[in-house]
């Protein structure tokens, strides 16, 4: 991820443009061309350059969906999902890597996904495909939710009463966008269980119920790993242990697997 991040940025991402007629258009394609290195696509239209959008993000919202519910079969099978796609992720052509996680969140892939649902639908036609993608991938915090039950009865401990940390708020790492993040849908979850649930967000701490990862942290039997911000990426085992932690449920799997569960704490991640 690192790695795309570094190489692209504002002057060399490609751009598509459209305009209301032929002289808007050219003045589009033309000032973009002034001012970046990248391709310029001009469309035949204004609905075909929002259309392009609506089809990049809710292909990723269809790929996701398909990783997540890899995830969910695998987690019944005993096979590491993320193993097996980073094995397929080595085909050199057609195969491009999506990973599962506990929601997706933003302002773009799980919402435009319907804007084409719902103009479709209008207009005579039903996506069933984008429809399931979008129904599996909001299952994913009630499943995630469900991986600290489970992993509290194998110590033999109840949801209903248990201290459960969930840290991460925002929708991905390293800023303070909470929007359609799942963190909201599985603390909903766990409360309704019974759960004591505590949340910390570095990044917004407006939201977050406890102001410190220490305050988050002890005492709690079970957190879960809503956001890979590095702070949490950086959490040890024997951390852990100290205040308590008997269960990490890695809704972005992004701990190392093996270290955890070594040190004899309980480790769910997503179809891992």
């Amino acid at each position: 991820m690192s790695s795309v991040k570094g190489k692209w940025n504002v002057e060399n991402i490609n751009r598509v443009v459209g305009g209301f007629d032929e002289v808007s258009l050219q003045k589009a394609t033309e000032f973009y061309t002034s001012i970046i290195s990248a391709e310029i696509k001009p469309m035949a239209s204004l609905k075909e350059a929002e259309a392009v959008k609506i089809v990049e993000n809710t292909f990723r919202d269809i790929n996701i969906a398909f990783a997540n519910e890899l995830a969910m079969s695998f987690s019944k099978l005993g096979i590491d999902v993320v193993n097996v796609i980073n094995g397929a992720a080595t085909k050199p052509f057609a195969f491009l890597a999506h990973y599962p996680g506990c929601g997706v969140g933003g302002h773009c892939i799980p919402v435009d996904p319907y804007y084409l649902i719902e103009y479709a639908r209008e207009n005579g036609f039903d996506h069933d495909f984008l429809s399931l993608a979008r129904r599996i991938n909001s299952k994913m915090p009630e499943f995630t939710a469900e991986l600290v039950a489970t992993g509290l009865n194998e110590k033999k401990l109840s949801i209903n009463g248990a201290k459960v940390a969930v840290l991460g708020l925002a929708y991905k790492p390293e800023i303070d966008d909470y929007r359609e993040s799942p963190s909201f849908a599985m603390i909903k979850y766990l409360e309704k269980h019974g759960a004591k649930v505590v949340s910390f967000d570095p990044f917004v701490l407006h939201k977050s119920t406890v102001k410190t990862l220490e305050e988050a942290v002890a005492g709690a039997q079970a957190i879960i790993i809503a956001t890979a911000h590095n702070v949490f990426k950086k959490l040890e085992p024997g951390y852990l242990l100290q205040n308590g932690v008997k269960v990490v449920v890695d809704g972005r799997n992004c701990l190392p697997k093996e270290k955890f569960i070594k040190a004899g704490i309980i480790y769910k991640g997503i179809g891992r």
